[in-house]
């Protein structure tokens, strides 16, 4: 269906608002939405920490200083935030932007209370860095869903996406693939192929389910 179908109709034209209000979502819902989503993307991200592996976005470059450095994850993933906070303002609005800084507070947060609350002393590598990309997958997109996100390439690949249609799953893909390729510096190769195969697996999770017309809550 073209973009111009829905003015050519009036049926469908107020069909599609009818829908989009049954969908809005509430105040407590949009809570419990970034509550959720945070806790399943920190979650993720410390699985990944705990077996060395990286991501993609914000998050995996942060991951990725903190080997390198001894720097705790919770501040680097704060500061490397700002400037995209920045752009979120610029580009997005408030609404998002602060929601997105909310959500940005809660995963840095999480961080510290899964480190002394969930001490991971043994995992198998492999199942780290595919369930640990696939429950941040499903937290981002969780947040997406409620307008937000956790920065970085996260805005990027939604402000793309708005604009030109091109998935912001494929978007994320393209740069957490360019970031991975810099970790084989810091990290072993084989917990960077292990990394790569995660991070496709994220981004899989974003670009089948988070595009126009799937989804319809405001």
């Amino acid at each position: 269906m073209s973009t111009s179908e829905p003015d050519s109709d009036p049926t469908i034209g107020a069909s599609l608002v009818f829908d989009a209000k049954v969908n809005e979502h509430t105040v407590a819902e949009d809570v419990l939405g970034i509550l959720t989503g945070t806790f399943l993307a920190s979650l993720g991200l410390h699985m990944l920490h705990a077996s060395g592996a990286v991501t993609g976005g914000t998050a995996g470059l942060s991951l990725l200083i903190g080997y390198a450095t001894g720097w705790p994850f919770w501040a680097l993933f704060t500061l490397i935030n700002v400037p995209f906070a920045l752009l979120a303002v610029w580009r997005r609005g408030w609404d998002f932007t602060l929601r997105t800084v909310v959500s940005i507070g809660l995963v840095s947060g999480l961080a510290v209370v899964h480190s002394a609350l969930f001490p991971i002393t043994g995992i198998q590598p492999l199942y780290s860095a595919l369930g640990g990309n696939l429950l941040a997958g499903v937290g981002v997109l969780i947040l997406f869903r409620h307008r937000s996100s956790i920065g970085g390439i996260n805005i990027i690949g939604l402000e793309v996406q708005d604009r030109t249609g091109f998935r912001a799953g494929w978007t994320m893909m393209i740069f957490d693939l360019m970031i991975i390729l810099v970790a084989l510096l810091v990290v072993p190769w084989p917990n960077v192929l292990m990394s790569a195969a995660g991070a496709v697996l994220l981004n899989l999770v974003l670009a089948l389910n988070h595009r126009p017309g799937r989804y319809l809550g405001h």
